[in-house]
């Protein structure tokens, strides 16, 4: 976050444009859900691992066995206390298309418009869904959601960073050897987070923002 030289105008209006979200009351109608990908190499052990006992931690041969890499999507609705988890081969635009689809008609079907965090991957634009779904449903999907972007090289400033580093400290760092498995890890881990509908208390705001970073702004 603070490897910053210097703060344009354009880096400035999108910054508050967050900063303005995250500060607005909750409204289930029009929900603030960051999104964003993690990727995550398949390891599996080589040699099986001694287990745990009262006093002693696992032990793992420090030789392993690649098995490939996917990527998983998290999207985290902060003042929800909601979170939606998919693991994919590839973050490719169809496969963003598909996992955009999800959260509006699975998990928002009632929301009237989902204001989505993200970053400038080429992925999390309107072309993702023009491209890989029929133009009636492209539209239908894009009607429901509205992009918000990070400056460029300010990922921080979206809550799904927060969450992906609490779902790897409690989850995914370690070493899962298939994609199923995986799956089956970051779901029940979501479940969990879910049903005790864990929120993100986000406190930095345009005020500390200007007090804090006031040095680094450019006109």
């Amino acid at each position: 976050m603070w490897c910053i030289q210097k703060i344009t105008p354009e880096y400035r209006k999108r910054m508050y444009d967050l900063l303005d979200l995250y500060e607005e009351p909750y409204n289930p109608l029009k929900p603030v859900i960051g999104v964003d990908e993690k990727p995550k190499q398949l390891i599996e052990d080589s040699r099986t691992p001694i287990s745990s006992k009262p006093g002693k931690i696992e032990k793992q041969d420090y030789e392993y066995i690649r098995r490939g890499k996917v990527n998983i999507f998290m999207g985290v609705e902060p003042k929800g206390g909601k979170r939606c988890t998919e693991v994919t081969d590839t973050r490719k635009k169809p496969d963003f298309a598909r996992y955009m689809q999800k959260v509006v008609d699975i998990k928002y079907p009632r929301a009237e418009l989902i204001r989505i965090v993200v970053d400038n991957l080429n992925t999390h634009n309107e072309s993702s869904f023009y491209e890989n779904l029929d133009m009636k449903e492209a539209k239908r999907i894009l009607k429901k959601i509205e992009f918000h972007y990070t400056p460029t090289h300010a990922s921080w400033l979206n809550v799904a960073e927060i969450e992906i580093g609490i779902m790897d400290r409690e989850c995914t760092n370690r070493r899962i050897k298939s994609k199923e498995m995986l799956t089956k890890e970051v779901k029940a881990w979501e479940k969990r987070r879910n049903q005790q509908k864990k929120k993100i208390k986000w406190t930095f705001t345009k005020q500390k923002a200007d007090k804090k970073l006031a040095k680094y702004y450019v006109s």
